[in-house]
């Protein structure tokens, strides 16, 4: 006897995909860096050549994973807050800053990169490597992130180039309001790389794109 299928909902395949994202990264945490660490390594290392950190600067780095990135700018900057969804690597990212030594004042909370638990227009630099394929809607993502970010300051971002076409990557950060140059980081990084004005328009634009616009709703721990 066949099941009759159900229609779910734009915002239940929201979470569906979330639920996923979660559990294959619980899955993937301890042999995360083993995998991926040189891949990421390099995308970082690109991506802090073309900005200037501040010693003042309070960092938010969006889907932080393992927290790869913390060692990178641990010293140079005030305050660094690593986000993400998964429990299982943040775990992993806890371990790396609990032997980490340096200045900077490092948190991890577990949050949804399209919730994020901040007021508007605090951070000076915000990262968000490989993150976007992850997402249900990248374009709502990014405005999230552009809320969060100070007038004027930059936000990095990564699109992986097997999962955006060129155009495809740079028409998202347009959608979400973002002025994004795309720098030459070689062919060994498996990704585009765009360092973004957060133009003073950008945190309050209001993105509406097709049903998608549905999926701006309240998160709770039982969504995931």
């Amino acid at each position: 006897m066949k099941h009759p299928r159900i229609s779910l909902s734009a915002e239940d395949e929201c979470w569906r995909k979330k639920r996923r994202v979660i559990r294959y990264y619980n899955r993937l945490a301890r042999i995360y860096n083993l995998l991926y660490g040189q891949e990421q390594k390099l995308k970082i290392v690109e991506s802090l050549k073309a900005i200037n950190l501040n010693e003042k600067d309070m960092v938010l780095d969006v889907g932080c994973g393992t927290g790869l990135m913390f060692s990178h700018i641990n010293g140079l900057v005030e305050t660094i807050i690593g986000i993400d969804i998964s429990p299982g690597i943040l775990k992993a990212a806890m371990k790396l800053v609990k032997n980490m030594g340096g200045k900077s004042t490092i948190s991890l909370l577990r949050a949804d990169a399209d919730f994020l638990p901040f007021k508007e227009g605090i951070f000076d630099k915000v990262f968000a490597i490989t993150l976007l394929q992850n997402m249900p809607n990248p374009a709502l993502t990014l405005s999230e992130i552009a809320r969060v970010t100070k007038a004027n300051s930059e936000i990095i971002v990564t699109g992986l180039k097997k999962f955006f076409l060129k155009e495809d990557f740079l028409r998202v950060l347009s959608e979400a309001g973002m002025n994004p140059s795309i720098i030459d980081a070689g062919d060994g990084v498996k990704c585009y790389i765009a360092i973004c004005n957060n133009g003073p328009s950008s945190a309050s634009k209001d993105i509406n794109i097709g049903m998608h616009s549905q999926l701006m709703v309240k998160t709770n721990a039982n969504a995931w």
